[in-house]
């Protein structure tokens, strides 16, 4: 089953949810601030986080912020209804989901069934596996041996030349690759006039993979260097929120 890390200042909403999560069959992990929370992580193989925004030593966004960093687990919000600059704030900087307190128990456990389904659909957090040939970068998969590249869960269809440039930019995540080291490596010929030939393949790939091509999520230009695949991100899936 998946591992749940619960993180609220107040103990009885903690031992809450406890309740309610193990009687579905999760095991929980307690956290009562967002440093401790960042320190659950780092030791444990965690598979959804709830976290509360108002907290001491160190509150829930600012510890979302740092969890982005890196780690791709759901996570959703526990909210104050007076909290509303907090929740889109939060939205923005990563967070899947909220509930607001005082929470229903039923629709609070259909969210966290609903976030680790999408998650575990988009490759449940695991690293790029090169020897599986699976390759995960927020919610864009590849799939090398079956050539296959799914956009939160649906199928995306390539042209090999496009898969290879994708392929390469997600086996090296957060790297800059100038447009002659792409044309060399995907196209295996001395990049003359890569510049122009790379940029139109690049933006056929946008139009594909990104939600809104002219704000690329993923892909990438870094002025006078080349591209690259952002890293540390979440899916385009877990914005939307019910």
């Amino acid at each position: 089953m998946y591992n749940i890390l619960v993180c609220d200042d107040e103990r009885d909403i903690v031992s809450a949810l406890k309740i309610y999560l193990t009687a579905e069959g999760y095991t929980v992990y307690e956290a009562y601030d967002g440093k401790t929370a960042l320190d659950v992580l780092s030791k444990n193989d965690i598979h959804l986080v709830l976290l509360d925004i108002m907290m001491p030593k160190m509150d829930g966004i600012t510890a979302l912020t740092k969890l982005r960093e890196e780690y791709n687990v759901p996570v959703i919000l526990l909210t104050a209804k007076s909290e509303d600059t907090d929740k889109i704030l939060g939205l923005n900087i990563g967070a899947d989901d909220y509930v607001t307190k005082p929470f229903n128990p039923v629709e609070l456990l259909a969210r966290v069934r609903s976030q680790l389904r999408r998650y575990m659909k988009l490759g449940g957090g695991n690293k790029n596996n090169a020897a599986d040939g699976v390759f995960v970068v927020g919610g864009i998969e590849l799939n090398d041996r079956t050539k296959e590249v799914f956009r939160d869960g649906d199928p995306v269809s390539l042209t090999p030349t496009e898969f290879d440039i994708l392929r390469l930019l997600m086996t090296r995540p957060g790297e800059v690759l100038s447009p002659k080291e792409i044309y060399r490596r995907v196209w295996g010929d001395e990049p003359y006039g890569a510049e122009g030939t790379v940029a139109v393949h690049i933006r056929h790939l946008r139009e594909k993979l990104e939600i809104n091509p002219a704000e690329p999520r993923y892909l990438k230009v870094v002025w006078a260097q080349g591209y690259k695949i952002e890293n540390n991100i979440y899916p385009d899936s877990a914005k939307n929120v019910k």
